[in-house]
């Protein structure tokens, strides 16, 4: 062959190989499905970019895959059915690691513990939840939370007031129209914590529950991963940073009343 085609063939399998790198895709990225309407956990910032604990956890999680990270917002309830399709792979949305909820998907191990409590009115005749369960009693509750499970299973003499948005439910309680708002003890504090001339927070947790990340079934490798990931944040104190930056004041009022903390 002689040397100009010896060149020409030598520089065609250059941009060839340029052209292969160029097209050499990343690793995928981990699209993480969750509700942006639960601060200071799940939210958005005043530039309308997603903020909060569960924001900054993924954004780790993502990191320590080597993965590049995408956000769903999804209805809490739409997040279930969005894991089993694949729109998203994973949850990470202040979800329960529930029984029922593991018939269908897989969790991690939890990186969070809580428990339900109580939002009723100031002067309601209500010292916990054992005087819920009576006809005439209003109970309110969101959509596809272990509060609607609890009261539906627990609270048969009463009535059920199911509804899509926390705002919502909160507002049934100030408004009269409910006697009890039934939800984490975080967000009770907290929107007791804004309406204490016209509410009491109830924080006595009556059930017990542990926060985990949503896989789909069979997803051992990611769900492996996803563990490790876990362990390791909570060793390297990534739980307490979290605590420090989004939860400094609730974690102060919790100890003063001598409630058990999250993390």
């Amino acid at each position: 062959m002689a040397a100009s085609g010896i060149r020409n063939l030598v520089g065609f399998c250059v941009v060839m190989a340029l052209l292969g790198c160029a097209r050499s895709p990343g690793p995928p990225p981990l699209v993480v499905g969750m509700e942006l309407a639960y601060p200071p956990f799940e939210m958005t910032d005043p530039q309308g970019r997603p903020a909060g604990v569960s924001v900054d956890l993924a954004r780790a999680l993502a990191e320590s895959l080597g993965r590049p990270l995408r956000l769903e917002n999804i209805p809490f309830d739409g997040l279930i059915p969005a894991l089993k399709t694949g729109r998203i792979d994973l949850i990470l949305s202040s979800m329960t690691a529930t029984p029922e909820r593991a018939v269908s998907i897989d969790f991690s191990e939890p990186y969070l513990t809580t428990g339900l409590a109580l939002l009723v009115p100031h002067d309601a005749d209500i010292a916990g939840v054992q005087d819920l369960n009576r006809p005439g009693r209003r109970v309110a509750v969101k959509l596809g939370t272990t509060g609607e499970l609890f009261a539906r299973s627990a609270l048969g003499a009463a009535t059920v007031n199911v509804l899509k948005e926390e705002a919502a439910c909160v507002l049934e309680v100030l408004q009269g129209k409910a006697d009890a708002f039934i939800y984490d003890q975080m967000s009770i504090f907290r929107h007791w914590s804004r309406n204490r001339d016209t509410t009491r927070g109830l924080l006595d947790a009556f059930q017990r529950e542990a926060w985990a990340i949503g896989l789909r079934k069979g997803n051992d490798d990611l769900r492996e991963q996803v563990n490790a990931f876990l362990a390791d944040f909570r060793a390297r104190g990534g739980f307490d940073e979290l605590a420090h930056k989004h939860l400094a004041e609730m974690k102060q009022a919790f100890d003063e009343m001598g409630y058990d903390f999250v993390f």
